[in-house]
C-alpha cells in the first residue's frame, strides 16, 4: 500500500458481544500481530483477568474504568501504555452514565487467565478478525474493510 488509507466513524460497525462490551475493530495485521480495536463499555462490566504477550497503548475516549489490581482512573482524555508482561483486569464503575469508549492497539496476545492464572484462552489479531467478522455476519451486517 502505497496511499493513506481513510476510514469514516459509519463505515465500521460495532458489534455486541454480548457481555456489555461492543467492538469495532479498525486494523488486525496478522503478520504483525497487531490489532487495533476500539471498545465501548457498559457501567459495571468487567473484563476476564488477562496479560499481554506485547505492548498496548489505550487512549479513552469517553467514560471512565481502571484495571482493578491499580489506583488509578482512566477518563476521557486518558492515555496509558502497558509493557509486554503486564496482567490486569478491566473494570468499569457501576457509576458510570455514559458508555465507555477506549481506543486500544495491542500488539501480540491476550492471554486470558482463569482464577488460578492459568490460560483460559488466547486472543490475537487472527482470533479478533474472525471473531468480529462472524459477529457482523451473525448481527446482519455488511462486511466491514478492516484494514489488514
Amino acid at each position: 500500500m502505497t496511499e493513506a488509507f481513510h476510514l469514516g466513524e459509519d463505515e465500521i460497525p460495532w458489534v455486541d458481544t454480548g457481555t456489555g462490551v461492543e467492538i469495532k475493530l479498525v486494523q488486525a495485521d496478522i503478520e504483525a500481530g497487531l490489532w487495533i480495536v476500539r471498545n465501548r463499555f457498559a457501567p459495571g462490566v468487567v473484563v476476564q483477568k488477562h496479560r499481554h504477550t506485547g505492548q498496548v497503548y489505550g487512549y479513552t475516549l469517553t467514560g471512565a474504568w481502571k484495571y482493578a489490581e491499580y489506583d488509578y482512573i482512566n477518563r476521557s482524555g486518558s492515555f496509558l501504555y502497558e509493557p509486554a508482561g503486564s496482567e490486569h483486569t478491566l473494570t468499569v464503575p457501576d457509576d458510570n452514565t455514559e458508555l465507555t469508549d477506549v481506543w486500544f492497539q495491542i500488539y501480540g496476545s491476550n492471554l486470558n487467565l482463569d482464577a488460578d492464572g492459568n490460560v483460559e484462552s488466547i486472543t490475537d489479531a487472527e482470533g479478533i478478525y474472525t471473531a468480529y467478522m462472524a459477529m457482523c455476519e451473525a448481527q446482519g451486517l455488511d462486511r466491514p474493510n478492516v484494514l489488514t
